[in-house]
């Protein structure tokens, strides 16, 4: 399942995934980065992972990449925590003080985190795993990948606490993604609200 923070269809479907696994399902989930930056780089202009610090948006999702790799028994909590913190709180998760404070707050050494990203590795994964969604023709976020397909799925509500309302949901995408894939497309016309 492909991940940037700043999506709030990524929040909404990465919490039914979060309370899903909380409630123990047993998926087998691949948090993967997506940057919607490098989507909109024009031809012939150097990518945002050679360039950071003009593309802050990378920043929270580098933190998210360390979290999966160093500090993996803090991941799910903070990856929750960073969502929250922009769609609820709506705070800056672009600058590296509003990060820190997040994940302090989500029990997590801000400070480590932080280090990690200044020696550049997070970067340099990031464009791997962007490219090899890319090679699926992963567009966006949130989009589900299993076996060779890849999906982008927009879902309107979130679980808000309900975890049988979370499993149903994303069992029932990834059963349409790998028992009917000839569905390309359901989109309503109109959003129920």
């Amino acid at each position: 399942m492909t991940w940037d923070y700043r999506c709030p269809y990524a929040r909404n479907a990465h919490e039914h995934l979060l309370a899903g696994l909380a409630a123990g399902a047993s998926w087998d989930v691949r948090f993967v980065p997506f940057s919607l930056d490098q989507t909109h780089v024009e031809d012939g202009d150097a990518p945002v992972w050679e360039r950071p610090g003009e593309f802050p948006g990378l920043l929270a999702t580098a933190a998210g990449m360390v979290l999966r790799d160093r500090f993996p028994e803090h991941f799910l909590a903070a990856h929750g925590a960073l969502f929250s913190a922009r769609h609820d709180r709506a705070l800056d998760l672009r600058r590296r003080d509003v990060l820190a404070g997040v994940l302090a707050g989500a029990g997590v050494d801000a400070a480590a985190v932080l280090a990690e990203i200044d020696d550049g590795w997070p970067y340099e994964s990031f464009r791997k795993e962007h490219e090899a969604a890319a090679q699926l023709e992963v567009f966006g976020v949130p989009t589900f990948m299993t076996n060779d397909h890849a999906v982008f799925v927009r879902l309107l509500d979130r679980p808000l606490g309900d975890a049988d309302l979370a499993v149903r949901t994303i069992d029932r995408i990834v059963d349409l993604i790998d028992e009917w894939p000839m569905l390309n497309e359901l989109k309503h016309t109109t959003v129920p609200r």
